[in-house]
């Protein structure tokens, strides 16, 4: 066997731009398939963490269809009773124009309480949050979020200065931390007002979600189970009209979604190790045929069928398996400086780089085994009498 490996190492490397040619396909396929994979699985990793960062203990309670229906700011009230809720953050939200002298962005605004602050984990850079005097006296107080803090006022300390949203002045008292982006959405290109003052400027007094902290991880379903009944009751006994979710399903969604995507990029590019293993194919039939005085002097001289049979596959497995090896080092390495390069994060997948060889492999014994089959099937006389 170690002869046979030599063999072909040794035909490989006399026709280095031949066998590079042939294991381009299987280069190309095994790195395609691990950076795609890495970045699917790295981007849903780094959603689950942001998600996770706001606590395993929120729900998230949305309302639908209540134009005849609707929860007013009243009926929170009912929910902070409820047993396993510890707070309740009530949000209206909507776009709005924010102006500071001739500069101006649109950003989203969000009316909400000052329990919205521990809820939803949001940290103030400088400045203060929204409190309960301001909604009792609708002060028109605004936070800003990071980006919308730079966009309008630069490097200056936007506090205590004012902003015209949709024409009215509003104080800014607070500027919060950058989050980030989630689910493709900044969290930071943002206003955050109190949610009576929100109101009047959206002209809305229906409450679009509500945020809940439940009293523990461990009292989560219960509250979701008292919230889901309470919020029943109110709207006469049925459920379409609302929806609430925990971290944990929005976590698991965006991980079936994630697989999904991870199976069907590592399908697409597994395509090119079958045509790199074509490629193979070819490359070992013509070897096949230049070879062939070579194959009946072995022969002639007692070569059996299995010893011509493993000398043709070893080459072709040989062949594949170099490709498979660099195209795992190439992948990695590519990954890597695409993560540098975008500060996207990565993820790899040690079974996933495993199976990409493996199947290089399995794909160069599955190609090799109709030209070393050929091979050896030649009859001596008339392998030495081919010109």
């Amino acid at each position: 066997m170690s002869q046979l490996i030599k063999m072909a190492v040794k035909s490989i490397v006399s026709n280095k731009l031949r066998a590079f040619l042939t294991m381009l396909g299987m280069i190309i396929g095994v790195s395609s398939v691990i950076i795609l994979v890495s970045i699917s699985q790295g981007s849903s990793k780094q959603i689950s963490d942001q998600i996770g960062e706001l606590g395993t203990n929120l729900l998230t309670v949305n309302f639908y269809n209540t134009d005849s229906t609707s929860f007013k700011e009243k009926d929170i009230s009912t929910l902070k009773e409820l047993n396993g809720v510890k707070e309740v953050a009530p949000v209206v939200s909507g776009r709005v124009t924010v102006k500071n002298g001739k500069t101006s962005s649109e950003v989203s605004v969000t009316g909400t309480t000052s329990s919205y602050q521990d809820v939803r984990n949001v940290k103030v850079s400088s400045g203060r949050f929204v409190t309960d005097f301001d909604n009792e006296e609708r002060l028109k107080t605004a936070i800003l979020g990071s980006d919308t803090a730079t966009t309008l006022f630069g490097l200056s300390n936007p506090i205590g200065e004012s902003v015209q949203i949709n024409g009215t002045s509003y104080k800014v008292v607070g500027v919060l931390e950058s989050s980030g982006s989630s689910l493709g959405q900044s969290g930071d290109s943002t206003v955050l007002l109190p949610i009576k003052v929100a109101q009047r400027l959206l002209q809305n007094t229906t409450i679009s979600s509500i945020y809940v902290q439940a009293q523990n991880e461990n009292m989560v379903n219960f509250a979701k189970a008292n919230i889901e009944s309470s919020l029943s009751v109110l709207f006469g006994g049925s459920q379409d009209n609302f929806s609430v979710t925990n971290q944990q399903d929005v976590i698991d969604t965006v991980s079936s979604v994630s697989n999904t995507m991870s199976i069907m990029l590592g399908g697409i590019a597994c395509i090119s190790l079958i045509v790199g293993g074509i490629g193979i194919m070819n490359i070992m039939l013509v070897s096949v045929s230049e070879r062939t005085k070579e194959i009946g002097i072995r022969k002639a001289i007692g070569a059996q069928k299995i010893d011509i049979l493993l000398q043709f596959l070893i080459e072709s497995i040989v062949l594949s398996s170099f490709g498979g090896m660099i195209g795992v080092g190439l992948g990695v390495s590519l990954a890597k400086i695409y993560s540098l390069i975008s500060g996207t994060a990565i993820s790899f997948s040690i079974p996933v780089i495993v199976l990409s060889f493996t199947f290089s492999l399995l794909v160069g014994v599955i190609f090799g085994v109709f030209p070393a089959y050929k091979a050896s099937n030649m009859r001596p006389i008339q392998a030495l009498r081919f010109e």
